[in-house]
C-alpha cells in the first residue's frame, strides 16, 4: 500500500462499536424437576431450562447419561446450595436390556464387540435375576464418570485405554420383571447410589451367557421425588415467561426428610451470626430444617441433643452464612 493510500484510510471515518447487548439475568430460587429427555446431556438440559427461566444461577443434583430420560431436579439460586441432597438418595429406573449384543459402553451407544445367540426362557431370567437382589458387587464401567488420577474414566474409554477398577458394594432393593420378549425385557431397579444399571444389564447378560447391553433407562424415582411431578422442557416453553417460575418447587422442596424447627425472631438473628443455640429439652439429632418468622432461613446441625448450630443457610434479609463453606 503506498503512502498516499494509507493516508486516505486513515483518514476516512471511523465505525463507532456498536455496544455488546448484555443479558440480564433474574434471581431466581427454587427447585424445577425435570423430565429429561433421551439424547440430551444433563447439562444442556439444565442450560435450555435457564435460558426459558433467564435464571441467573443453576445447577443439577446429579448427571442422567445422554441416552437416560426421566427425573433430573434442577436447583436454582438459594436451591443451589443444597444439590448434594439427593446424591446419597435411592433411585428408582425403569430398564430396557438387549440380550445376545455385547458393547464397550454396555449401552446402546456404544460398539458392536460381539454377538451370541439367545436361548433364554423367562424361568431361566427370573432366575439369574434373583441372585442380583439384594447386596452385590459391581465394577463400575469404563464409560462413566468416575475419576482416576484427576481424569474421568471416559475418557480413557474414549482412547482405548481400559484402566483397573475396584469392584464396590451396591444394594439392589428391588429388581422387578416388566416385560420379556425373549432377546429383550425391561426391569423396574430400585437401588441405592452408586449403582450403574449399564453395569447390571451386562453382568445379567454374563450370567446368562449371551452377553447383552443396556438400550433404554427412564429414571422414575430419586429419594421421595416421583417422576409423575417432573414438567418437560417443552411445557416449559409452552407457557409465558412469567408462568414458567411458577412451576419451581420452593427452596427447602429437596429437605423435606429432615425434622424441622421454627426460630423466633432473636433466635433466627442469633443462628444468622453464627451463635451456637443452647435449646434445652429439644433432643434433636442430626441435621433440621431451620425457619424464622420470615420463613426458610437453611440447615441446622443438632450438637448434644439440644445445642443448634449452623450448618448451611440461605441469603436473607439478616445477612448470609454458609457455615460448610
Amino acid at each position: 500500500m503506498t503512502a498516499a493510500a494509507r493516508a486516505e484510510l486513515e483518514a476516512r471515518p471511523r465505525r463507532a462499536k456498536r455496544p455488546q447487548r448484555k443479558i440480564v439475568r433474574r434471581i431466581i430460587d427454587g427447585v424445577l424437576f425435570l423430565d429429561k429427555p433421551q439424547g440430551m446431556t444433563s447439562n444442556a438440559a439444565l442450560q435450555g431450562a435457564r435460558h426459558l427461566l433467564n435464571a441467573a444461577k443453576g445447577g443439577h443434583t446429579g448427571t442422567l447419561d445422554p441416552m437416560a430420560s426421566g427425573l433430573l431436579p434442577l436447583t436454582f439460586g438459594e436451591a443451589t446450595k443444597f444439590s448434594q441432597v439427593l446424591l446419597d438418595a435411592d433411585k428408582c429406573y425403569e430398564a430396557v436390556v438387549q440380550l445376545g449384543v455385547e458393547t464397550d459402553s454396555g449401552d446402546a451407544d456404544g460398539a458392536v464387540l460381539a454377538t451370541h445367540p439367545v436361548v433364554v426362557d423367562r424361568r431361566q431370567l427370573e432366575a439369574v435375576l434373583e441372585g442380583f437382589r439384594g447386596e452385590i458387587e459391581q465394577v463400575p464401567p469404563m464409560y462413566s464418570a468416575l475419576k482416576r488420577d484427576g481424569k474421568p474414566l471416559y475418557e480413557y474409554a474414549r482412547a482405548g485405554i481400559e484402566v483397573e477398577r475396584e469392584a464396590r458394594k451396591v444394594t439392589i432393593h428391588a429388581l422387578e420383571l416388566l416385560d420379556f420378549s425373549g432377546d429383550r425385557f425391561t426391569l423396574r431397579v430400585s437401588c441405592s447410589k452408586g449403582t450403574y444399571v449399564r453395569s447390571l444389564a451386562m453382568d445379567i447378560g454374563a450370567a446368562l451367557g449371551c452377553g447383552a447391553h443396556l438400550c433404554g433407562l427412564r429414571r422414575t424415582r430419586i429419594g421421595a421425588f416421583e417422576l409423575d411431578a417432573a414438567v418437560t422442557l417443552a411445557a416449559l416453553e409452552a407457557c409465558e415467561f412469567e408462568a414458567r417460575a411458577a412451576m419451581l418447587a420452593p427452596v427447602d422442596a429437596l429437605l423435606a426428610v429432615h425434622a424441622r424447627i421454627v426460630l423466633d425472631g432473636e433466635q433466627a438473628q442469633g443462628l444468622l451470626q453464627g451463635r451456637v443455640l443452647s435449646l434445652a429439652g429439644a433432643g434433636g439429632e442430626g441435621l433440621v430444617r431451620v425457619y424464622g418468622p420470615k420463613g426458610f432461613l437453611g440447615l441446622g446441625q443438632w450438637q448434644d441433643g439440644d445445642k443448634l448450630a449452623a450448618r448451611r443457610l440461605i441469603a436473607t434479609d439478616g445477612g448470609v452464612l454458609d457455615a460448610s463453606a
